[in-house]
C-alpha cells in the first residue's frame, strides 16, 4: 500500500487527486490527515501531488509491544533492504495524539535502533545522512509512523524511488517545516519564501535578479534583499519605506501581469492576490519564454472548486522545467506553492 500525509482539513482535496492520479483506485481515510492507496507508484516521471504533505510508498502495517521490539524490526529491514555503501535518512514520527503525544517515544526508538547499528552494522550508521536537503539518485528512505505506541506503517524506498519521487516524498520528517518567525519582516508572507527555498533546495545569491511581481507590502523583497539579490519589484503601491530606500531595490508602479523584464532574470517571485488561473498562467508564460532561471509563485484558492486549476502545471511545467514542485507548504493557507528550474533558461526567445 502506499500512504500519504495531509494537512489538517485537505483530506478531501488529497482524496480527489489521487483518485485523478490513480485512475480506478480508491483513497481510503485512515485517520485524520492520512489516506492510503494500493498499487504502484509510477516513476518513469515523478508523481506531482499538491496536497500530499508527505508520501510513504509500499508502506506495510506493522505492530510491537515495545521500544525495543520496533528497534529490531528496523534493524531487520536495514540490513536486508538498504542498498549497501549508498546514504540513506531515517524518519521515525507519531501519528497520533494531540501536543506532540508519542514523540519521545519515536525519539526513543530511533535510540535504540541506532546503538544496534552501533553494535552491529556500523557501516550503515556511517552511511546514515542526517541531511534534509533534496535528494540524489543513491539515497534511500526509511520511514515509521507510528500510529499509536505499538502500532504503526513502515515504508522502505531504497534508492533511487525517493528521488523518482521527489515531489511528493520530502526530505523532512512528515514533509513539515516549521514555519519561520521574523518580526522585523513586512508580514509573516516572507515564511513562505523561506519554506519555498528549503524545499527547492536553493538560495538567493548576492549576484542575483529578481523580479517580485505584486510585491506590496515587500515582504518577499525583503527575504530576497537580505540576501544580498537585486530586485526589481513590481506593485501599484509602493512596499515599505526602508525597502524602497534600499539600493539594491528598483521600484516599478504598475500591473504585475503586465510586466515583462528588459533581460531575463534570475528568479520570479510572485504572492499576487489573484485568480488561480491568472497566476498558472503567468508561470506557464515565463517559463515558455524563459524569462527567469527559476521561480516561485504562489496559486491563491477562492473556493474548493479552485484545486483542479493546478492540473496545467502538472501536465505542463515537466517540458519546461529541469526541476519544480508544486505543493502545499506548511505555512500557506488557501493557497498552493509552486517553484522550480526553467529548462534552456539562456536562450530566450524575447528579449
Amino acid at each position: 500500500m502506499n500512504l500519504f500525509l495531509t494537512a489538517p482539513g485537505d483530506e478531501p482535496f488529497l482524496c480527489d487527486e489521487l483518485k485523478r492520479t490513480f485512475v480506478g483506485a480508491e483513497a481510503e481515510l485512515l485517520a485524520p490527515g492520512l489516506l492510503r492507496t494500493e498499487g504502484a507508484l509510477q516513476t518513469t516521471a515523478p508523481l506531482t501531488l499538491a496536497f500530499a504533505r508527505q508520501s510513504l510508498p509500499n508502506a506495510e502495517a506493522l505492530s510491537a509491544a515495545s521500544i525495543r521490539e520496533w528497534s529490531e524490526r528496523l534493524f531487520s529491514v536495514a540490513t536486508t533492504q538498504l542498498p549497501e555503501g549508498q546514504p540513506w535518512r531515517l524518519h521515525i514520527a507519531p501519528h497520533y495524539g494531540a501536543d506532540g503525544a508519542g514523540g519521545n517515544r519515536a525519539g526513543f526508538i530511533r535510540e535504540a535502533f541506532l546503538e544496534l547499528l552501533r553494535k552491529k552494522r556500523r557501516h550503515l550508521l556511517r552511511a546514515l545522512d542526517v541531511a534534509e536537503t533534496p535528494f540524489c539518485e543513491s539515497t534511500s528512505l526509511v520511514q515509521l509512523l507510528l500510529t499509536a505506541p505499538t502500532t504503526g506503517f513502515l515504508s522502505v524506498a531504497a534508492a533511487p524511488l525517493p528521488w523518482q519521487l521527489r515531489r511528493c516524498v520530502w526530505p523532512f520528517v512528515k514533509g513539515e517545516l516549521p514555519v519561520a518567525s521574523d518580526k522585523a519582516a513586512p508580514s509573516r508572507a516572507f515564511a513562505k519564501l523561506v519554506e519555498a527555498e528549503q524545499r527547492l533546495g536553493l538560495r538567493f545569491a548576492a549576484d542575483e535578479t529578481c523580479v517580485d511581481l505584486g510585491a506590496c507590502p515587500g515582504s518577499w523583497s525583503y527575504v530576497a534583499l537580505n540576501r544580498g539579490a537585486r530586485v526589481i519589484a513590481v506593485d501599484r503601491s509602493p512596499l515599505r519605506q526602508d525597502l524602497m530606500a534600499n539600493p539594491r531595490l528598483t521600484f516599478q508602479q504598475g500591473d504585475a501581469f503586465k510586466f515583462t523584464p528588459e533581460a531575463p532574470v534570475d528568479w520570479l517571485l510572485c504572492d499576487v492576490i489573484a485568480a488561480p488561473e491568472r497566476s498558472v498562467e503567468l508561470v506557464l508564460d515565463w517559463a515558455r519564454q524563459r524569462r527567469c532561471r527559476r521561480f516561485i509563485v504562489t496559486i491563491k484558492f477562492k473556493g474548493d472548486g479552485d484545486y483542479g486549476k493546478l492540473e496545467p502545471l502538472k501536465r505542463d511545467l515537466p517540458s519546461l522545467c529541469e526541476e519544480f514542485f508544486l505543493t502545499r507548504l506548511c505555512a500557506n493557507k488557501n493557497e498552493a506553492c509552486v517553484a522550480g528550474t526553467v529548462a534552456g533558461f539562456g536562450n530566450s526567445t524575447t528579449a
